[in-house]
């Protein structure tokens, strides 16, 4: 394998749990104290968006009082100096990987920092409170904003984008991610299928290494070490 071979990253909760924002569903099957049926899905917006408004407002104050990691900033490096294709798909829908400066990105899930208008369907940068009704930067409509996030039931962002990068990379690592939620728990079986290697770097194994066609490799530990470790070893290829 040459050192301009192509990578494909995803990320999950893990990586930014160490700069101190709650993994997405924790031991105890809550978010933020809350059930994720309650606060991710396009039937609690319709039952209580007050409720759905308000959680994602504190997930977005709670957003501007942490900082990436040594793990978002080793992406980041790695980013700036590979020279063959990267790309970097997150499930998490904070702004960490940007504040480190990672440009080659998708976030399949959202984004924290984006308010989609359920009246024009206009995506635009927003980082204040929705629970006040505010009018929708591109059309004006009073109160059409939602938070830009995938609630469950919903399509992710630009799988054609992240399907194309799978089928045509050298190497697929999985970093911080709990291997159970689809469509990106079933990543590892495209990448192999494709023919790449596959690593995955996680506090435990993940339920993607013990599925058929699981990941041939793994590091197991605090996301703020092995990254940056791993990817001295890559750009040590160059």
């Amino acid at each position: 394998m040459d050192a301009r071979f192509n990578i494909v990253i995803l990320t999950g909760a893990g990586i930014s749990a160490e700069s101190g924002l709650a993994t997405f569903r924790g031991p105890d099957g809550l978010w933020e104290g809350h059930r994720v049926e309650d606060v991710c899905t396009p039937q609690a917006l319709a039952r209580d968006p007050g409720l759905v408004l308000d959680f994602y407002d504190q997930r977005r104050r709670a957003l501007a009082q942490v900082q990436p990691n040594a793990a978002h900033e080793a992406l980041a490096r790695l980013d700036r100096e590979w020279p063959g294709e990267l790309l970097i798909v997150t499930q998490n829908v904070d702004d960490l990987h940007e504040r480190a400066g990672a440009k080659r990105l998708i976030h399949m899930h959202g984004e924290l920092l984006s308010a989609l208008c359920r009246a024009c369907g206009a995506r635009s940068r927003f980082e204040g409170d929705m629970l006040d009704g505010p009018p929708c930067p591109s059309c004006g409509a009073q109160g059409a904003l939602r938070p830009d996030i995938v609630f469950f039931g919903e399509i992710p962002y630009r799988m054609d984008e992240i399907q194309e990068a799978l089928e045509q990379a050298d190497l697929f690592v999985s970093i911080g991610t709990s291997g159970t939620v689809y469509p990106a728990a079933g990543f590892v079986q495209l990448a192999n299928a494709a023919g790449a290697d596959t690593l995955e770097l996680n506090l435990e194994p993940s339920a993607g290494t013990t599925a058929a066609y699981g990941f041939a490799a793994g590091e197991y530990g605090a996301a703020t070490a092995l990254v940056p470790a791993w990817v001295d070893r890559l750009l040590a290829l160059r």
